[in-house]
This record gives C-alpha cells, sequence and structure tokens, in this order.
C-alpha cells in the first residue's frame, strides 16, 4: 500500500472520524429537533445544493467551452454532496452544526440516486455516448456516512448528555485540533499529488474556483433572502459550497475509470481548503 492509499483509506477517515466525534461534544438532540420543526433551513440548504449547483456547475462549463473530459469531471463535482469537510468548516467558523451535518447527512442519502441519474444525463450531452450506465456502490456509500459521520457524532452527543461539565470544556481543545488537523490532511494532500495537482490547476484551475466560490455565494444570499442570518447562514453558505471531492474522485477515476476527470476535482480541492481555511480563520475566532 502506497503513501496515497494509507492517506486515503486510513488517515484521513480516521481523522474526519476523530472531528466528528468532537462535533458531537457540542451537540444535543435539540439542535436536530429544532431543524425539523422549522425546515425553512435546511429546504433552503438542499434547494442549493440539489438543484442550482448542478446548473451552475453546467453554466460554468458552458462558459469555459471546457472539453468533454474536463467537463464531465466538473459536473461529476456539482452533483456531488457536502461531506465531512464541510461540517468541520461549519465547527470551527461557529456555523449550527446541527443543520451542517443534517444537509450533509440528507444530501448524501439523495444523490446516491441522484448521481446516476444527472450524470448519465450529463456523459451522454457532453460525449454523445447514450450508453453510460452509472451505478453508485449505495450501501458501501451509506456505511461511509454511517462510520465517518453519524456514529461518532452520536458517541460525542451522548458523552455530552451524561457529561456535560467534561463536553463543554473539551469545546475549544476540540475545535483547534480539527483545525490542526484540517492544515495537516491539507498538505498531506499536496504533497502525495503534486503533479497532478499542477496539470489539474493549468487546466480548469479558474472553472474550480469560479464553481466554489459562486455556490458560497449562492449559499449567502439565498439564505438571507429567506431571513436566515447568523450561525444557520454560515452553514447554509458552507454547504452550499464545500462538496465532497473524494466522493467526485471514487465516481472518476473507479466507477467511470478515466482519471483525466478527476483533475477537476484536484483543483477544486486546493480552492476548497483555501476559502474554507478563510472562513475558518475569518469567523473561527470571533467570540473567544
Amino acid at each position: 500500500m502506497d503513501i496515497t492509499s494509507i492517506i486515503g483509506q486510513i488517515f484521513l477517515p480516521i481523522s474526519l472520524a476523530i472531528i466528528m466525534f468532537g462535533m458531537g461534544l457540542s451537540l444535543v438532540s435539540d439542535d436536530f429537533v429544532r431543524l425539523f420543526a422549522y425546515p425553512k433551513a435546511v429546504l433552503v440548504g438542499l434547494c442549493n445544493q440539489l438543484l442550482f449547483l448542478p446548473l451552475i456547475g453546467f453554466a460554468i462549463v458552458v462558459l469555459f467551452d471546457l472539453n468533454p473530459t474536463m467537463a464531465i469531471g466538473v459536473m461529476i463535482l456539482s452533483l456531488c454532496p457536502g461531506g465531512p469537510t464541510s461540517n468541520l468548516i461549519s465547527q470551527v467558523s461557529r456555523g449550527n452544526i446541527g443543520l451542517s451535518v443534517t444537509l450533509t447527512a440528507l444530501a448524501s442519502l439523495i444523490t446516491v440516486f441522484t448521481i446516476p441519474i444527472l450524470l448519465s444525463k450529463a456523459i451522454t450531452y457532453f460525449t454523445g455516448d447514450i450508453d453510460v450506465v452509472i451505478q453508485l456502490p449505495i450501501l458501501e456509500t451509506m456505511l461511509q456516512i454511517l462510520m465517518i459521520t453519524i456514529i461518532p457524532i452520536y458517541i460525542g452527543m451522548i458523552i455530552r448528555k451524561r457529561r456535560e461539565a467534561f463536553a463543554l470544556s473539551m469545546e475549544k481543545p476540540m475545535r483547534t485540533a480539527s483545525t490542526v488537523l484540517f492544515v495537516i490532511i491539507f498538505f498531506i494532500i499536496i504533497i502525495a499529488n503534486k503533479d497532478n495537482l499542477t496539470q489539474a490547476m493549468k487546466e480548469v484551475g479558474l472553472p474550480t474556483l469560479l464553481l466554489n466560490l459562486s455556490t458560497m455565494g449562492l449559499g449567502f444570499v439565498s439564505a438571507k433572502l429567506f431571513g436566515i442570518t447568523g450561525k444557520s447562514q454560515i452553514s447554509i453558505t458552507i454547504e452550499s459550497g464545500i462538496q465532497n471531492g473524494t466522493l467526485a474522485f471514487v465516481i472518476a477515476t473507479t466507477i467511470l475509470n478515466n482519471f483525466e476527470m478527476g483533475l477537476p476535482t484536484g483543483a477544486y480541492s486546493i480552492w476548497m481548503f483555501f476559502t474554507g481555511g478563510f472562513l475558518m480563520w475569518r469567523l473561527g475566532n470571533k467570540g473567544d
């Protein structure tokens, strides 16, 4: 097993699970009950993720007149949900963590079914190939969500309920640890993929930057239009603009068996860490 495999299959999942556990320490069941009693924020976030994000991705592909391989790579990104990274950025940026986790979980479950349909349509549009059939590993994807996200959060919430003083005392240290892990992950990804990232930035650097910034802008503006402010607005902004790059890369390189289609994900990941890191720096220190 090479260093890239160790990072992707062992280090990243464990790191993200630890981060999710830290989030659980700051959550109580009422954080989720309120979301479904007043579901506006959830509906706005899901609408951005499932409807407007693919439309923005398609518009960017057409605007830059990308070749079919790069176009499909950008569309894969646009069809993916948020991931644990968006939850981490929301936590450190002092967003609504319950909303962030809810949006990630719901969008992840829904896109297991929507990605095969919409991606097949995109491949047909850009290549003319009408025989492509996309099949995502539904059970494996759901288990990944469960093991990396839901179970660690649930364990953290149980500890918060039974040892509240301890959980509260750990809030700031866990936020700091999450930030450190975020930085470590960023540099490890760059070092392990430096050659591929150089090619990716040359080919689709600007389109993927525009995708990241425009979708985050969509999240901020749409939340404001619907009267959603404060922590929930922060989370909708982040969830709308930070996609699950790991899932996108797996779809491109494993399911479609095309490494070049994964290049937009590499470029996007760089921008995602920069913009996410800026939000963590800008918002994370408020209130300390």
